[in-house]
């Protein structure tokens, strides 16, 4: 695969035209999300395409990106959508709509494992091995093209992957168990961000 990788700047272009079934991943500097800040939006149509936007810091002013992400009629799929949904809804203020999540997936579908790394399911069902050199450095400056290759791997596959995971969740009689995690992903969401971290059902 050679993917087609575009850089946009602050926002991504009003009549672009990316279909109603979308993969997102996002950057930010580190896990703590009232410290660490949102750097880039990744997605993908999933047509070997990986569309990069390098967020203004200084604004977030993103309409055409916001209203992407808040529009109930396209599907976006995450890979652990918990920590991307709460950096993009503390700093771009707006809530993800209609989601998918490979990890949530992962862990109810595939049982027979301890590992659900997108590293790990890339590996598995699309038997490529990507290199995550990457995943832990700076993506608030310039991008270098390894940069740009790491971050459009983290939303080409994703695609392929759920629909893989979908089957299996089908097959095991799993699927309203996934759907209702899903439901409930908004509010895991606002937990985190009213710092309620730990799991609220535990005794």
């Amino acid at each position: 695969m050679n993917p087609i990788i575009k850089l946009h700047k602050k926002d991504i272009p009003a009549d672009i035209e990316l279909g109603k079934l979308l993969s997102i991943d996002g950057e930010f500097l580190g896990l703590n999300v009232q410290r660490d800040p949102l750097c880039l939006i990744q997605i993908s149509s999933g047509n070997s395409d990986a569309h990069i936007v390098q967020l203004d810091r200084d604004t977030y002013d993103a309409p055409n990106l916001k209203k992407l992400l808040a529009d109930k009629d396209i599907i976006k799929i995450f890979h652990y959508g918990r920590a991307d949904m709460a950096h993009i809804k503390h700093y771009l203020k707006v809530d993800v709509e209609n989601v998918l999540d490979t990890k949530i997936a992962s862990k109810l579908a595939r049982s027979y494992s301890d590992s659900h790394s997108l590293k790990t399911l890339i590996k598995e069902f699309i038997n490529i091995d990507v290199s995550k050199q990457f995943q832990s450095s700076d993506f608030g400056g310039e991008l270098s093209q390894a940069q740009l290759k790491y971050c459009a791997n983290d939303v080409l596959y994703l695609h392929k992957i759920h629909e893989e995971l979908h089957k299996i969740l089908i097959r095991e009689n799993r699927i309203d168990l996934y759907n209702d995690c899903l439901k409930f992903l908004k509010t895991r969401v606002n937990l985190d961000l009213a710092s309620f971290k730990d799991d609220i059902w535990s005794h």
